[in-house]
C-alpha cells in the first residue's frame, strides 16, 4: 500500500502518513488505531513474561472459608512484620 493509498483510506494527506512513518513519530493512540484498523490490522497486548502464579497455591486459598483466608493473611502479615523487624535491626536501622 503507498503512502497515497492510505491517506486516502484515513481521509488525511500524504504528507501526514510520511510523517507517520518517520523513525521519531509520535501518533496519538487514535491515529494508530485507525491506521492499523483501515490496513485490516490489530494491536495485540500481551506480556512481556507470564505472571509468576502458583496455580497450586491458588486452588488451595479458594477452597478455604473466608474466615479461613483472613487468618492466613493475618498469619502472613505477621510474618511479613517480623521479617522487615528483623531486617531493621540487621541493617542498623
Amino acid at each position: 500500500m503507498t503512502q497515497a493509498e492510505l491517506a486516502n483510506r484515513l481521509g488525511s494527506a500524504q504528507p501526514s502518513v510520511a510523517r507517520l512513518e518517520r523513525a521519531d513519530a509520535n501518533p496519538t493512540w487514535n491515529t494508530l488505531m485507525e491506521a492499523l484498523r483501515v490496513t485490516g490490522h490489530d494491536l495485540k497486548l500481551v506480556p512481556r513474561r507470564p505472571a509468576q502464579l502458583d496455580v497450586g497455591q491458588l486452588r488451595e486459598r479458594l477452597a478455604l472459608t473466608p474466615a479461613q483466608r483472613l487468618r492466613a493473611f493475618a498469619r502472613s502479615q505477621r510474618n511479613l512484620l517480623q521479617m522487615q523487624a528483623t531486617a531493621r535491626r540487621t541493617s542498623g536501622e
